[in-house]
């Protein structure tokens, strides 16, 4: 019985990583610009593998295998937002635009406000 439980939940916990993982890649491809690429993928891979390396820690149970799944974990916690904001930073530093509209120009001044009136 409890072989049958261990097995479903991480069974569960790896499909919720997979099911995650494939939600960023269809991010990756769909969104317009890679400041919005860098924030669908950002976060979902790394819950992606989270959710994969649980289901390996539950399926291996509590061993040293299990110890080093977890300090792999810990470490792609840390260094993915890392990561990603290295490659943002990057990008801007390019002068890579966003795509989209433009919010400066899109605010009203003072000026337009009061020729309305």
């Amino acid at each position: 019985m409890m072989d049958i439980l261990v097995i479903v939940l991480s069974g569960l916990s790896i499909a919720i990583g997979v099911i995650a993982l494939l939600i960023g890649s269809l991010g990756l491809i769909k969104l317009p610009d890679v400041y919005c690429r860098i924030h669908a993928v950002g976060m979902i891979d790394t819950a992606g593998a989270s959710f994969i390396i649980l289901g390996m820690i539950i399926h291996q149970g509590f061993s040293l295998v299990s110890f080093k799944l977890a300090l792999i974990g810990v470490f792609l916690f840390f260094t993915s937002p890392i990561a990603t904001h290295a490659v943002a930073q990057v990008a801007h530093k390019m002068g890579v635009k966003p795509a989209g509209r433009d919010l400066v120009k899109a605010a009203p001044t003072k000026k337009s406000e009061c020729q309305k009136c």
